[in-house]
C-alpha cells in the first residue's frame, strides 16, 4: 500500500477520509492523520481538524460522508449477496477515490 502513497500524500488522508465515512478507519491510520493537521493547515493554509482539512480541500459538501456510507452500505450488501464473502472497507475506499477523485 505504501507506493499507492509515495508521489501523492494527500491520497492518504482522502482514502482516510472514506474510510472515517463508512466507520472503518483504524486508530492508527487516525492518529496519523491526527498528528499531522499541522503539516496540513501549513501546506494548504487551512484551519481544522483532518477531516475538515480534507474536506475543504476537496471542496466536499457537508452531507459527502453520508452519501458515501449509504454508497457503501448498497454496494456491500450487492458484494456480499453477489460474492458470498465481506467486502473489505479498504479496498473499497481507495476504488471510490480512484473512480471518483482519479487518485487525487
Amino acid at each position: 500500500m505504501s507506493d499507492r502513497y509515495t508521489d501523492k500524500p494527500f491520497l492518504r488522508f482522502v482514502d482516510a477520509y472514506v474510510l472515517r465515512a463508512i466507520g472503518h478507519l483504524d486508530e492508527a491510520t487516525d492518529a496519523y492523520c491526527t498528528a499531522m493537521v499541522p503539516s496540513l493547515e501549513k501546506s494548504f493554509g487551512l484551519k481544522g481538524t483532518w477531516p475538515q482539512i480534507v474536506a475543504q480541500q476537496m471542496k466536499f459538501a457537508p452531507d459527502f460522508p453520508a452519501q458515501i456510507l449509504k454508497i457503501w452500505a448498497e454496494g456491500k450488501a450487492r458484494f456480499e449477496a453477489g460474492q458470498g464473502e465481506a467486502a473489505d472497507p479498504v479496498q473499497f475506499a481507495m476504488i471510490f477515490v480512484d473512480r471518483n477523485f482519479g487518485r487525487t
